[in-house]
């Protein structure tokens, strides 16, 4: 697989950077999200990549494939977030592999915060009780009620909840999960995320630290005062965290024209960060958008599914 990599990743000025994207692994399998990474399946994952590929810290990564001096096969990873196990779980299997990877933080959930969709997630697993009643109207798409009397209604339930809260107005969002918390009378965590020495323990063991926004919301939905001040705000912090410059921002979501808008790509620029990131498939090269560029996430869980996926990711466009 490594020749095959490296001839479709080219190297120099013809090289294809494939940068990979994941946001949680947890230790053990969840049972409403078997799709999830887990341990077991990242430590498979990171023994396939350091086989596969070259993989770099992603500033270095970049900083080469602007000097068009990438070697065939190159690689990095990112997460997303900010969530305690990237320290606990990811950490851990990272340096096992010998592998770096950035850390995109919204750093508002810091120190015992959750975002608006793990309340959601978390009140749906801690229901006790067996459905919901949405009423007519109380979220777009939605009404009536929602059974969750078992695992397999409430891993139905999830996806609807979470895409007709997705795009509501963030203050109406956190309002509307919280309202549905209150009525599922779960017990909601308060240590999914990072604290801010985890933080500090990530910057310390080599890995990177990039911006994320503080509350992770749907950029399109601020304006421009509020979305700079969400994207300024990350950075700021993170450097006060780490004591070290922050060059690096992943937009929340990530979709163009959903989620964030051309506006919000100038407003990156001109706050100096040196490249950010989409969630837009595809492989970063020397003449890719420097503040746009893509990411990707394999999902199969096979080595040759996997392989395969990366294969076509690497392919298009060429």
């Amino acid at each position: 697989m490594r020749p095959l990599f490296g001839w479709l990743g080219r190297g120099g000025a013809a090289a294809r950077l494939t940068v990979l994207m994941f946001h949680r692994v947890t230790q053990q399998p969840d049972p409403l999200f078997p799709g999830e990474v887990d341990r077991a399946r990242f430590d498979a994952i990171c023994g396939w990549l350091a086989r596969w590929f070259v993989v770099l810290p992603l500033e270095e990564a970049l900083r080469r494939a602007r000097e068009k001096t990438l070697p065939p096969g190159a690689l990095a990873i990112t997460f997303d977030d900010g969530y305690a196990d990237n320290h606990d779980v990811a950490l851990p299997v990272l340096r096992r592999h010998g592998l770096s990877a950035t850390f995109f933080v919204a750093t508002g959930f810091l120190d015992g915060g959750r975002m608006w969709n793990d309340t959601l997630i978390e009140a749906v697993r801690g229901a006790r009780v067996d459905g919901l009643d949405l009423g007519d109207g109380a979220l777009p798409g939605l009404s009536g009620r929602l059974g969750l009397a078992d695992l397999e209604s409430r891993r139905a339930a999830l996806p609807r909840l979470l895409l007709a809260a997705k795009y509501l107005p963030p203050g109406e969002r956190l309002e509307t999960v919280e309202r549905i918390a209150r009525a599922l009378r779960a017990e909601l965590p308060a240590d999914l995320m990072m604290t801010s020495e985890q933080v500090r323990a990530l910057h310390r063991s080599g890995m990177g630290i990039g911006a994320h926004t503080q509350t992770h919301p749907i950029l399109c939905t601020l304006d421009e005062t509020a979305a700079g001040h969400e994207i300024a705000g990350s950075r700021s912090a993170l450097e006060q965290l780490t004591d070290a410059p922050v060059t690096l921002f992943a937009y929340p979501n990530g979709k163009p024209g959903s989620d964030y808008a051309a506006r919000d790509v100038d407003l990156v620029r001109r706050l100096g960060f040196e490249a950010a990131f989409s969630t837009s498939p595809g492989a970063v090269t020397s003449a890719s958008p420097w503040h746009e560029l893509p990411r990707f996430t394999p999902w199969r869980r096979t080595r040759l599914g996997f392989g395969a996926q990366l294969a076509h990711n690497l392919l298009a466009g060429r």
